[in-house]
Order: structure tokens, then sequence, then C-alpha cells
């Protein structure tokens, strides 16, 4: 099925993809029926078991197939997307509830090896319930970025790293007000999906709070962070960390503020928030050695691979705030996308949900003939794609890469002719 993908990517069809990839898993349910103590049977299918769906509760006896499909966030300027086809880049099929984290490693690890970006990775909330070694961590290090969802009792005050409370995935400020620590706790999944004005204040009113991102991931996935009033762009005001790192501005000449620009107004210190210091740590200032290291060090690591009393900053730290806009606009739109191909792909004529289509026993028969179905499937999205995309139909040889051999095609769907205007013909029916 990769060859489908490889083809894609050494023929310059997915240089509009920017990365981003949905992981979820999905049921293929089998022929033979489940093990039964009540008459003492057992299952042919010894490996299979039961998928439980988490949208409807529903269970079915089979197989699990996790599916790496191709996607994209949406911009915050609403700019669109370039065009590219949403293939199914990866698949693993296993026992269900049995090496969730490991498998989705096992496809991205392929995509990488194939030379393909790396972007967001969103994945639901069973996947944010994997041990940290078994998917987060490893994902980190191949480079992608995390974009999770929580359950009830996770939401909220998670942890700590360095002195900085870890809040629904991100690090804020140690004095970051309780109100706005607390904004999500205990909140049930109806009221995250329809928030009132109260609580997506609260919400919005965290981002001056975030650490600020310094460095990016290096080769073992660890960033590196500073205090939101450090930097040349601080987005709070913060007596304590002046009070540490005295700027030089006080030295400098006055600077003059046009306000007309909306630059200059949003970034001047009037317009930040500032961090209320209590009285005592006024009147008699700690040392830097008694306060959490976030704020005396100029930055602090964070690690992607947590052990010990830190392991939930590994678990539950993703790169895009939860809830805020960023996440709506990244979250939604690449889980809408792993919907929308399972549904594409447990429809029509190909269906791998259908048992008919598979209906020999075994896990290993399994797997192949659902190889088989899915490279069909990423064909005909190749053909479509082919012929509906817009644009030149032409592709120089700038757009193709050259590294490796090029695999053949093995069906003439992608090499339909041209009409005279230059654009492929819509495909027959067979």
């Amino acid at each position: 099925m990769l060859t489908t993908v490889r083809m894609a990517h050494q023929r310059g069809y997915l240089r509009g993809w920017n990365g981003d990839v949905g992981v979820d898993a999905t049921d293929i349910p089998v022929n033979t029926h489940p093990h039964s103590p009540r008459r003492g049977t057992a299952s042919t299918d010894i490996t299979a078991g039961w998928h439980f769906k988490g949208g409807t509760g529903d269970k079915v006896f089979g197989y699990s197939a996790t599916l790496a499909i191709a996607a994209h966030h949406r911009d915050a300027d609403n700019n669109p997307s370039k065009a590219y086809p949403q293939l199914c880049l990866g698949f693993e099929l296993d026992t269900p509830t049995v090496r969730t984290g490991p498998n989705a490693v096992t496809v991205l690890t392929q995509l990488t090896e194939l030379g393909l970006p790396t972007g967001i990775l969103a994945a639901d909330r069973a996947y944010t319930g994997c041990s940290p070694p078994t998917f987060q961590t490893p994902v980190r290090r191949l480079g992608y970025r995390l974009a999770l969802d929580y359950k009830v009792k996770e939401r909220g005050m998670q942890g700590s790293w360095q002195g900085a409370p870890l809040v629904d995935g991100s690090l804020l400020c140690p004095l970051t007000p309780a109100p706005l620590v607390h904004a999500t706790t205990g909140a049930d999944d109806d009221t995250v999906r329809a928030p009132g004005d109260a609580l997506c204040e609260k919400i919005e009113a965290r981002g001056p709070f975030h650490l600020k991102l310094k460095q990016g991931p290096d080769a073992r996935g660890s960033i590196r962070v500073q205090c939101p009033a450090g930097g040349s762009c601080p987005s709070v005001n913060c007596a304590r960390h002046d009070r540490l790192h005295p700027r030089a501005s006080a030295t400098m000449p006055a600077r003059v503020i046009d306000l007309d620009a909306p630059q200059f107004r949003t970034t001047h210190s009037a317009a930040r928030p500032t961090v209320h210091v209590s009285d005592a740590e006024r009147l008699a200032p700690p040392p830097k050695e008694a306060l959490p290291a976030v704020c005396g060090a100029g930055s602090v690591t964070v690690p992607a691979d947590a052990e010990g009393t830190d392991w939930r900053l590994a678990k539950y730290r993703q790169d895009v705030p939860y809830l805020r806009t960023p996440w709506l606009n990244t979250y939604k739109p690449i889980r809408s996308h792993n919907e929308g191909a399972n549904g594409r792909f447990k429809s029509g004529a190909l269906d791998i949900g259908n048992r008919k289509h598979r209906p020999a026993p075994g896990q290993v028969t399994q797997a192949l003939f659902l190889a088989l179905m899915l490279t069909v499937a990423n064909l005909r999205i190749l053909e479509t794609w082919l012929t509906e995309r817009d644009g030149p139909d032409e592709l120089t040889d700038a757009d193709f890469d050259t590294t490796g051999p090029l695999p053949p095609l093995s069906t003439p769907a992608i090499t339909l002719p041209r009409t005279s205007r230059g654009r492929h013909p819509p495909p027959r029916s067979r």
C-alpha cells in the first residue's frame, strides 16, 4: 500500500500537503463468531476481539485497523489550503485495545523513512491514554507536534514542570490566576463542545500566561520555553521578572508610540495583563534559588520523555493550546478527515467493513485483504484527484523527486487519456 504513497510523493502530488496526520483506529469485523463461555466454544480467530466504538459505545467482534490519513489544519487567516490527495498513508491491523500506541508509531515511522514532511498529529482520547514511552515520546522524536483531547477527569490542572503548572496540556506562568487555571476542571464533554461566553473568556485569557517557545524540538523531541514576561516581545508584565532580570531599557531614550498603529498599541506594556505578586514577596523578595526555576532561569528545557513523578508532562502535554482558537482550527479539521476517510473506505463497492469481502479467517489473511483494498482505495483517490483538480495538468521536472526509483503504475486509471482541453475525462463505469 505504501507504493501508492511513494508514487504520489515522487510525482509531486503531495507537494501541497503540510505533513498533518490524523490517526484513528476503525473496526474491521470478521465472519467468525466470538468465544462463548456459556456454550463453551472458542473463536477460530484467536487474535480477534471486541472493538468498542467511542462515540456510540457499540462493540464489534473483529480487529482494529490503525489508519493514518493525510490531513491539514485550518490557518488563522482562513487561507485555503493547497490541493493534495487525502490518501491513507499507512495502516496496522491488530487485536483491539492491544498495542494502540505502538501501532501508530510503526505507521508514522514508515512515513518518515519515505521522506514525507512532519506536521501536527491529531488523535482521539484513546491515544491520550497511552503510556508515554509507547506513543507520545516516540511520536515527538519523529518530529510531529501533538493535538490531543482529554477525558473529564484529565482536564484542568494536570501536573507541573520546573514550577510551571501544566494546565490542559500547556505550561503556564507560576503566578497565573487560579480562576484561569481551574476554568476547565471538572467540565464535562457537553460543556467543552459548546462552551459558554464565561468559559470562552477564561480560556482565551490564558493566552498571555503561556510559556513562550524559545527553541524548537531537537532530535530527542525536547523543547526550550521561557517566562512569558521575558524575551523581546513579552506578553505579561511581571514585577518578579523585572527584579530578577532587569532590562536595560531604563538607560535608553524614550520611545515614541504611534497610537494610530494597531501593532504598537497591542505590544505596549499598558495593553498587557499584569501578574500579581503577593505583598509578602514585595516586602521581602526571596532569593532566586527559592523561586520556581522557570522564573529564575532565562529558559528551561522540557523533555519529551519525562519519567517518575513528572510522567504527566510527557503524557498530557500538547503543542496546541487546548480549546483555544488554534486548537479548534487544528483538532476538529484533522479529526473530520479521519471520519470522512473511514466513511469513504466503508461505503460503495469497496467497503472494507463488509465481512463478505474478506471471507478467509486469520489475522494475516485479513491484513493482506485489507492492504489490497486500501491500495485500490488510494488509486481511486488519486484518479479522482487527477481528474478534478484545478491548475496545470503537467508537472515540471522540478516537481519530481528522483532520489529513488519510481514504482511502475499498476492500473490504467492513473494514465487516463487527455481531452483536447488538456483535462482528464470522467472515469468510465466498470
